[in-house]
């Protein structure tokens, strides 16, 4: 059957065009939508089909063997011509002039749609679903593979169809299609910090000696020391283990000599106790025999200030 020229088969259309942006024409609204301009002659051969609405479109390139859909938005363009979004020329490899195979399509309604921004900027949008249920609604159909156009706040972001359902073109007219996304294409993900690796045999010393360290223990008699009599004590508690072994500290002093004090008091006490002397503090039974002093005595270190010794008071006598 033939029509002014143009071919059609029972209830098919196609026909070749020339292909030009809609910025040729000064119709910029067309790049936010997947809709085309047709010549006039179109719309009359349409309209003697039976074809079903709304009407869409699958476009050829038959150079790179590259195929898309899209709806129409008028038919007043030139005949021979067809006005086509940019990104859709882009998607086709098509240049301003190139030929393009229009034909008559039915499409499923979809069920699900996923998609892939090109850069993590669309995922910085305070309301990312919001822009694009509203972009989507000046588009009739989408194609797996193609790349779509979402302009907001003076820039544009291009978002790949990554997996339609239930076929590979739907038409998204009037339908509640389920919508998922893919992590955007220059998407990177955190590096996790790299731990140096040990081997077994040292991390489990190291991992023993941490217990150790980590656990406080109990050390006794750790604490400053301070004299009666009121001097300074030179024996500081950190230096008590290293001086122990060559110094005797005061303690042992007074222990030594009070041991060898009773020694050598005892064996005078008979005697001063005889000549009817009274001294306080002596033994109060003579029958007990002295201690014995010590074989060998330490001598004290040699010190210039003087240190305190037992029993080195002075003696008073009540006899008159």
């Amino acid at each position: 059957m033939f029509y002014g020229g143009y071919a059609y088969h029972g209830n098919t259309f196609e026909q070749t065009y020339r292909c030009y942006p809609a910025s040729f024409f000064d119709k910029p609204h067309l790049e936010g939508g997947d809709k085309v301009i047709m010549p006039p002659s179109a719309l009359d051969c349409l309209a003697s089909l039976h074809i079903e609405y709304p009407m869409l479109f699958e476009l050829h390139n038959d150079a790179t063997q590259r195929i898309s859909h899209s709806g129409v938005l008028e038919f007043v363009a030139e005949e021979g011509m067809i006005i086509m979004p940019y990104w859709m020329m882009q998607n086709m490899l098509l240049q301003e002039g190139d030929t393009v195979r229009v034909k008559n399509a039915t499409l499923p309604k979809g069920t699900y749609v996923k998609l892939q921004p090109h850069t993590t900027d669309f995922l910085d949008i305070s309301n990312p679903k919001a822009i694009l249920e509203k972009t989507l609604r000046n588009f009739s159909c989408l194609t797996t593979g193609d790349s779509i156009m979402v302009a907001y706040n003076n820039k544009q972001y291009y978002i790949d169809i990554v997996e339609t359902k239930p076929a590979s073109a739907v038409s998204i007219i009037e339908t509640d299609c389920e919508v998922d996304f893919a992590p955007p294409l220059d998407y990177k993900e955190p590096e996790k910090p790299q731990q140096p690796t040990v081997p077994a045999s040292k991390a489990t010393a190291e991992g023993g000696d941490t217990v150790v360290e980590d656990e406080p223990k109990f050390k006794p008699f750790t604490g400053s020391g301070k004299r009666l009599d009121g001097k300074a004590s030179k024996l500081q508690a950190s230096e008590v283990p290293s001086s122990a072994s060559s110094v005797p500290s005061d303690s042992n002093k007074r222990s030594n000599q009070q041991a060898s004090a009773p020694a050598t008091s005892g064996a005078s006490n008979s005697t001063r106790q005889k000549t009817g002397k009274l001294f306080f503090g002596s033994s109060a039974s003579n029958n007990k025999e002295p201690q014995k002093a010590p074989a060998k005595e330490e001598e004290p270190p040699k010190k210039d200030e003087p240190k305190f010794q037992a029993f080195s008071g002075k003696s008073y006598s009540l006899k008159r």
